[in-house]
């Protein structure tokens, strides 16, 4: 039962992790404009994300424009992009796999032993998605660091970290700590009990 539970709490945080990490990946909100220096003018906030930018007016309008080509983007933009989508497929992959491990299922048949390996097989899947995505996050993270702190960067083109950035991060986290449980479901070996020979009666002399 302890095993059982362990992989259902573990399925329900990688479930949530998924989820996190899809919407994250839609929000345009990866990094927003950042008012340091002379940059003090607050009436349009603009929003930078994976498939878009947005500007935000003080009065409640919204503007949203699609990147129009691929080739005119950066290679951190484009790398995140890429390593977001395949976490996604990755990490919905593992949870399939381990859906049809997990006891409380019955897709895998009745082996009890084999279906503990498909869920820890499906765990593993799971955190090789999840590290895909925390690879994008951090990478696309560096880059707004660094451009923050380019000295050459002109003041009112500086952006700070965004709200989609921090879902996506708490996804991959708990698309981890998920995976880390299913993984964690490893069959144990079954020791054999041995019990001492009996010694031989008096009627086997005979």
């Amino acid at each position: 039962m302890a095993n059982s539970g362990l992989q259902i709490l573990g399925f329900a945080l990688s479930l949530l992790g998924i989820i996190g990490l899809i919407v994250g990946t839609i929000l345009p909100q990866w990094k927003m404009s950042a008012y340091v220096g002379d940059n003090i003018i607050t009436a349009i906030a603009m929003y930078e994300g994976l498939w878009m930018s947005c500007a935000f007016q003080s009065t409640g309008q919204i503007q949203c424009k699609v990147y129009d080509s691929i080739l005119q983007l950066n290679s951190a933009l484009q790398a995140t992009r890429a390593l977001m989508i395949v976490s996604i497929l990755v990490t919905a992959a593992g949870l399939g796999v381990a859906c049809m491990g997990m006891k409380c299922t019955t897709c895998g048949g009745d082996d009890k032993t084999r279906k503990s390996r498909i869920a820890m097989t499906g765990g593993i899947i799971i955190l090789i998605g999840s590290l895909c995505s925390i690879v994008a996050c951090s990478w696309y993270a560096h880059d707004i660091i660094r451009a923050f702190y380019n000295p050459f960067t002109p003041v009112n083109t500086k952006y700070e970290f965004g709200s989609a950035i921090f879902i996506a991060w708490a996804g991959a986290f708990l698309a981890v700590v998920g995976g880390g449980m299913l993984a964690a479901s490893c069959p144990r070996g079954k020791s054999t009990q041995k019990y001492p020979s009996r010694p031989p009666t008096s009627k086997e002399y005979v």
